[in-house]
This record gives structure tokens, C-alpha cells and sequence, in this order.
């Protein structure tokens, strides 16, 4: 069994992201991954988030911040909802027509019941089996995908620690698998 990676390359992340809204369409599916990749957020701190959590209903538009208390580690975190994260949120609270109290996330059959860490698991490696032929991919790849881009987009290793509540940058580096990527770098530039 492998480690769970990030999506490294930018046109298998588009394919990943892109198949649960054209390939095998399912609004649910696809917000499921867009937030995950756009908030950074642990599986389980997604699945409890409610309807009220990321949408005010006086006002029928999407929160501009989500708030919430990360269950692994008690910290409080206010993360702000990227245009593709209130897009995908809007659209599907569109079409499902949810109460505030309903969970984001849940099974078609149970509305007052989060998706199960099994099902969103299955989900995710659908998605990446079809899409991109990736088995190492799992909840935890959305995560570290998000951080992983930021990286390499030149976020500075101290907010992203910060992000992770890691205790050093070298922490961080071997989460995103930056660490090999950088010993690759080396490997690949020195021409003898």
C-alpha cells in the first residue's frame, strides 16, 4: 500500500476536478472536491459542515468565510471560500433546496445524516481512477494537493505551516511530498 500524494500536475488536477462535473456528473460529488481542494480542510471536519455553515440564507448567497472549530486539534479556524467554492456550493444548494441545519454532504437516502468517511473515500478514488489512473489519491490527497500548489505558487512556507499546524517547514516539506521533489529537481539539473 502507497502513500496518499497530492495531484502534482495541473492537467490531471483539472481532469480529477472536471470529473464529477462533465464526465459523470454529480453536483454533490463535485463540491465534495472542490472544497476539499480549496479549503485544506480534513475529511471529517468537511462531512459535519451544515448547510448554515457556508450559506446565509437571509441574504441567499454564499458566506464569503467558513468558521469552524478543526475537530482533530480543537483550533479555530476562519478559511475564506474561493470563487470556485461558492460557485460549486451555490450551485448545488440550487438544486438540492437544503434547510440550515441540513449537512452539506449526505447520503441521498439520509439527508440528516453526513456522507460516512467510507463513502467519501470511494468518491474521491473514483474519481481519480477514472480521470487520471491514480491509485495512490485518496481524502487526504485534497488536502495536500492544496498545499502542494500553493507551494509551488510561492506561498510562504510559514502560512503554510501555519495552515497544517505543523511544528517545522521540514514537516510540511515531507507532508506535501515537497522534500522528493526537490531532491528530483537536483537530480534532474546537474548535467555532468
Amino acid at each position: 500500500m502507497g502513500t496518499t500524494q497530492p495531484i502534482r500536475d495541473s492537467r490531471q488536477l483539472s481532469q480529477f476536478i472536471n470529473y464529477y462535473a462533465t464526465t459523470q456528473p454529480n453536483q454533490r460529488n463535485y463540491t465534495l472536491i472542490v472544497i476539499g481542494l480549496h479549503t485544506a480542510l480534513r475529511i471529517s471536519d468537511i462531512l459535519t459542515l451544515q448547510w448554515k455553515n457556508v450559506f446565509n440564507f437571509k441574504t441567499t448567497k454564499c458566506r464569503t468565510h467558513l468558521q469552524i472549530i478543526e475537530h482533530k486539534t480543537g483550533k479555530k479556524s476562519k478559511i475564506a471560500l474561493c470563487p470556485e467554492s461558492q460557485k460549486a456550493l451555490s450551485d448545488f444548494y440550487i438544486m438540492k433546496e437544503p434547510n440550515p441545519e441540513d449537512y452539506v454532504f449526505s447520503a441521498k437516502s439520509q439527508q440528516n445524516k453526513p456522507l460516512s468517511r467510507s463513502q467519501a473515500y470511494r468518491i474521491v478514488r473514483t474519481a481519480a481512477e477514472k480521470s487520471i489512473h491514480e491509485e495512490h489519491i485518496s481524502c487526504h490527497s485534497l488536502r495536500k494537493t492544496f498545499g502542494y500548489h500553493a507551494w509551488k505558487q510561492g506561498v510562504q512556507p510559514a502560512l503554510l505551516m501555519d495552515i497544517y499546524n505543523h511544528s517545522s517547514y521540514e514537516i510540511t516539506k515531507r507532508y506535501l511530498g515537497i522534500t522528493q521533489d526537490e531532491r528530483d529537481d537536483i537530480f534532474l539539473s546537474v548535467h555532468l
